[in-house]
């Protein structure tokens, strides 16, 4: 017997080669995106609250009814969105599941779809798997800006679908509004969807307005918005997010969803729709992590590393030119092995691993963890 493989290219994330190596070495892990901390006492004691009170079994498949109301009413009060708990709002297992739900429900074989580079690794083998064309559109560098003239180039009759990503993993950046008027002058004579990456919207600094999707009806009207709780609640590996879609784009996604894992954790919902009321945790999020984003970069100012914009996520990116000439990927390895330290190789996010000499550092991290990787850092 013979096994052809869909994705003969992809192999294991660099998330988890970079891990593994990480723990191979006792390196400091500033590679994969999760923090060190742990999640708020009272939201774990919810949840084992939950379990205790019998909410075990399957959830409804679109999500439990009261965290989609508390959903909708946070929507509402950030964003002024109105939209239905009942028909608009789906919780998933995790925000990957539902990037491939959306992608599986609007790609048909031979459709484009637009993929914004660097790109996070799953947008790609989920087209693929569809029989979906991608498009590759770089970000220009090193400030790492949408390049809309060329997306514009880039649409042709077979487009179906753009993936938008901000806050922006891996690069920390962030759209604006100018951002926003391209991108509604461009769909405004296209008859596109939009698959609208928003796991960091609370993640974002120095003053900035998240721009959601949800806020401008022309564009939430064509939209997949897709949130996490996990980058939200320091609950990474809980996998609960969310997908907010107009109600034919949401049926659309259900049928998809359905048959992916048909409901998610049960009483990690209900723990979750109790803990939203207290809204000060993700209304202060960005001030959270824009401590530790100075912090980080206070730390790192003795290095011959060099800072690029970090306008929100948990994610710095960091020019190492004056240290190496090296590829990325053999650089992060080299100074996981020998230094102590990983992070991320960000050339895997371009389709022809374009590789600007940087690499992706994650700051979710106690301010320990974070002076004990620059003292080593500041070294090389």
């Amino acid at each position: 017997m013979t096994l052809k493989p869909k994705l003969p290219g992809a192999g294991v994330t660099i998330f988890t080669i970079m891990s593994q190596l990480a723990a191979e070495h006792q390196a400091i892990n500033l590679s994969q995106g999760f923090p060190d901390f742990n999640a708020p006492e009272e939201l774990i004691d919810l949840v084992s609250g939950a379990m205790r009170r019998g909410l075990n079994q399957y959830a409804p498949m679109q999500g439990v009814p009261l965290l989609r109301q508390r959903i909708a009413e946070k929507v509402h009060r950030i964003y002024g969105a109105a939209v239905d708990p009942d028909t608009d709002i789906t919780v998933t297992s995790g925000a990957t599941e539902a990037l491939y739900a959306a992608i599986t429900a609007i790609v048909h074989p031979g459709d484009e779809v637009i993929v914004i580079e660097p790109a996070f690794d799953s947008y790609v083998p989920a087209i693929e798997l569809n029989r979906g064309v991608p498009v590759f559109v770089p970000m220009t560098f090193p400030h790492y800006a949408v390049d809309w003239d060329r997306v514009r180039s880039s649409l042709t009759s077979r487009t179906r679908l753009i993936i938008l990503n901000s806050p922006h993993n891996p690069t920390g950046t962030a759209i604006d509004d100018q951002d926003i008027r391209a991108l509604q002058d461009i769909t405004a004579g296209h008859p596109l969807y939009i698959l609208s990456d928003e796991v960091y919207e609370h993640i974002i600094f120095d003053g900035r307005q998240h721009e959601s999707l949800l806020r401008y009806p022309d564009l939430a009207a064509r939209s997949f918005v897709i949130s996490s709780f996990g980058k939200t609640y320091h609950t990474t590996g809980w996998k609960i997010g969310y997908c907010i879609a107009p109600e034919q784009l949401s049926k659309e996604f259900r049928s998809v969803h359905q048959f992916l894992t048909f409901a998610s954790n049960t009483p990690i919902q209900h723990a979750y729709a109790e803990f939203m009321q207290q809204s000060a945790h993700y209304l202060t999020l960005g001030d959270f992590y824009q401590a530790k984003r100075d912090t980080f970069l206070k730390l790192m100012e003795g290095s011959r590393f060099t800072p690029l914009p970090c306008s929100g996520t948990y994610f710095q990116m960091m020019d190492y030119s004056a240290v190496s000439d090296e590829p990325d990927e053999s650089f992060s390895r080299r100074m996981t092995i020998e230094q102590g330290v990983a992070a991320i190789p960000p050339s895997v996010f371009y389709n022809d691993r374009r590789d600007n000499r940087v690499l992706r550092f994650c700051f979710a991290k106690q301010d320990r963890t974070l002076e004990q990787a620059a003292e080593i850092l500041c070294r090389i």
